[in-house]
């Protein structure tokens, strides 16, 4: 079981990281680092250890939680704590950015709505491989 959530925890950490470096890549990412005086290399580095701890959260509940979660198939399970985690930390990040411009605060949901959607995809289609359930 520790191996399992190991290897989900990697893989979608490293799809999260591989997205923000795709969308880093993006005008609007700059802009929007540009805005909030955030280095572009601070945003590469630290995004393998935050997709790292957003990925085991959702492996762990997936792997721990898989008959409770209701829905049907790992992907979908999978997606559905990846959005509970985006909403969490979506909520905490909007409480202490109140200075910032409505502008800001949707473009960088926008971007985040990408990485932990592809991190649920991920974590989901790895576990469907590695357990052969869904």
């Amino acid at each position: 079981m520790k191996v399992v959530v190991a290897k989900l925890t990697i893989g979608g950490g490293m799809v999260f990281w591989a997205v923000t470096l795709a969308s880093s890549l993006l005008p609007v990412a700059g802009q929007f680092r540009t805005a909030l005086s955030i280095p572009h290399i601070l945003v590469l580095v630290a995004s393998l250890p935050a997709g790292l701890v957003i990925g085991f959260g959702v492996s762990y509940f997936l792997v721990h939680y898989f008959d409770k979660i209701p829905a049907e198939g790992p992907i979908l399970k999978s997606l559905i704590l990846s959005l509970v985690s985006l909403i969490a930390i979506e909520a905490a990040i909007t409480l202490t950015r109140l200075g910032d411009t409505l502008y800001n605060i949707a473009v960088g949901a926008a971007l985040d709505v990408v990485r932990f959607l592809l991190l649920g995809v991920s974590i989901g289609y790895l576990y469907k491989r590695l357990n052969g359930r869904g």
